[in-house]
């Protein structure tokens, strides 16, 4: 019963993303990683996208494999480091991919992200998996 009674007063009081999670990442982040500059852009609407020699790969609508598609982004500042979701959506049938990120901010405009390729969330920054963006 105790169990049941904690449930159900701290779990409406978890929310896993507040407007005031999105506000620090909303904007277009510069980053360099092995030479090639890339961008990644929050917007307000919770959409994201990443461009790279000119490719744009996710937002509202994007095409990939044939298939459209589009890249939602989740963030949860009550864990250090805060952990950041890209959340990538078939169209079609709503099938999910995720893309599991930590992030750290060293001032409003820098912030360090580690990201693994693998379903795995990086637990520390390292060489790695890890790049540096500014906020343009």
């Amino acid at each position: 019963m105790k169990k049941l009674l904690l449930i159900l007063f701290v779990f409406p009081l978890m929310s896993f993303t507040t407007e005031s999670d999105h506000e620090k990442f909303i904007g277009k982040w510069i980053g360099e990683d092995k030479g090639e500059i890339g961008y990644i852009n929050f917007d307000n609407e919770g959409y994201a996208f990443f461009e790279m020699q000119g490719r744009i790969f996710g937002g509202k609508e994007f095409i990939f494999d044939g298939k459209k598609g589009k890249m939602t982004y989740e963030v949860n500042s009550k864990t250090n480091p805060i952990q950041l979701d890209f959340v990538i959506t078939k169209l079609e049938d709503g099938e999910q991919k995720r893309l599991l990120c930590i992030v750290e901010f060293s001032d409003n405009n820098t912030m360090k992200m580690a990201l693994n390729f693998n379903d795995d969330r990086p637990i520390v920054f390292d060489q790695k998996n890890s790049i540096t963006l500014k906020r343009q």
